[in-house]
């Protein structure tokens, strides 16, 4: 049995990354813990998430507390509390804030790696925001390196 692999985190506790991450983002599983397979994130959707396509990694989504809103292809969901939602590689996809307090969710990428992206991000600061938003022109030569590019508005 692997249990060199075994982890088991307290409530509250996440996994230790390169870099601190904020309070919004817990990380329970990271890629190395899982042999690349996926990684798996705790997070509190604090601001929306611009248009976006993964090109390599689906994305898995399970809404905690309060409403996520969806937008996935040319489409619009609400996702209240308990719902799943799994975003296919490949298709353009948007997410936002739908309550007060914003959603938190579990988020799972598989392939692994989301964390890396979010220390990514992290450590660029500011440089990826236009009037306190993510902007897609500065946040796409990051995203880029994780397979990741984000839509220019029009």
């Amino acid at each position: 049995m692997p249990e060199d692999r075994f982890i088991l985190l307290e409530p509250g506790a996440a996994r230790p990354g390169r870099i601190p991450l904020p309070p919004a983002f817990a990380v329970k599983a990271m890629t190395d813990d899982t042999e690349g397979r996926f990684s798996l994130l705790e997070v509190t959707v604090a601001k929306d998430i611009p248009r976006h396509t993964h090109h390599q990694a689906d994305e898995g989504i399970y809404v905690l507390d309060g409403v996520l809103e969806i937008e996935f292809d040319d489409r619009t969901y609400s996702a209240p509390k308990g719902t799943f939602v799994l975003l296919p590689h490949g298709v353009p996809h948007a997410l936002r804030r739908a309550s007060d307090p914003p959603p938190r969710v579990l988020q799972i990428s598989s392939p692994g790696g989301w964390e890396h992206y979010v220390e990514d991000l992290i450590e660029a600061g500011p440089a990826v925001l236009t009037d306190g938003q993510l902007d897609p022109a500065k946040i796409n030569p990051i995203a880029a390196r994780h397979h990741i590019s984000y839509h220019e508005q029009e």
